[in-house]
């Protein structure tokens, strides 16, 4: 059984990988459609997704390290 003060942080992790899992499976499909209007755009959207991807690490880091009082 999970231990109710894991809840949280797992539920975050399940969401996190969910989304991306999604992104990732879909952004293929989501590139070759703007690719047809703008290379440049299609291009974007991976950039956009990838830093997101590192985004949220770099995010949950930072909100780790202040919890934890050091900065």
């Amino acid at each position: 059984m999970i231990a109710p003060e894991n809840r949280g942080p797992l539920l975050a992790a399940a969401l996190i990988l969910l989304f991306f899992g999604l992104g990732g499976f879909f952004l293929p499909t989501i590139m070759l459609l703007v690719g047809d209007y703008s290379t440049t755009v299609a291009g974007i959207i991976a950039m956009v997704f990838v830093a997101a991807f590192f985004g949220v690490f770099w995010l949950r880091a930072r909100a780790q390290a202040r919890r934890d009082g050091s900065s």
